[in-house]
């Protein structure tokens, strides 16, 4: 078991589970949410947040961030099953490379990020710092439409 897996798991799985209390708070419906001007649908920031994840998991891989990720993810931002189910694919492929990483990947490596590198646990926290500036911005559409918080997204993101 590396550091990562050891010191970070639990609060990885906690900060997931916020989107699993968000698939359960939507319908289909909810994901063509428009809130005007030049912004996304709900389901294409869900989308985004998608691509971004892939893009991360294939960092703690490769040791370069890339969005080429793009070009390969489904057509998933009208439903709430599909995009459940293909979150429940990329958190476990998420977690398999974090867990492939060996610890002298860890303290030894760096993440290029287009010209500047950083240690693989920095790529990790700004990868979880990710999904919690998703959920921000997710926020803004379920009070747009109504939805209520469950306790941990109030506290953690509301």
């Amino acid at each position: 078991m590396n550091s990562i897996v050891e010191k970070h798991f639990k609060l990885l799985d906690m900060t997931l589970a916020l989107r699993e209390q968000l698939f359960d708070m939507l319908s289909d419906s909810d994901l063509g949410y428009f809130p005007g001007g030049g912004n996304p649908t709900l389901g294409m920031v869900l989308r985004s947040m998608g691509v971004m994840q892939a893009s991360y998991t294939n960092s703690f891989r490769t040791f370069k961030l890339s969005a080429s990720q793009q070009d390969t993810i489904p057509a998933v931002e009208t439903s709430v099953m599909r995009l459940r189910g293909w979150f429940e694919t990329l958190d476990a492929d998420l977690k398999e490379a974090l867990e492939s990483l060996s610890e002298e990947d860890i303290q030894n490596k760096k993440v290029d990020r287009s010209g500047w590198e950083i240690p693989v646990t920095f790529q990790y926290h700004i990868f979880r710092e990710g999904l919690l500036i998703f959920y921000g911005k997710i926020s803004v559409y379920l009070k747009a439409l109504g939805k209520t918080y469950t306790e941990q997204w109030e506290d953690w993101i509301a």
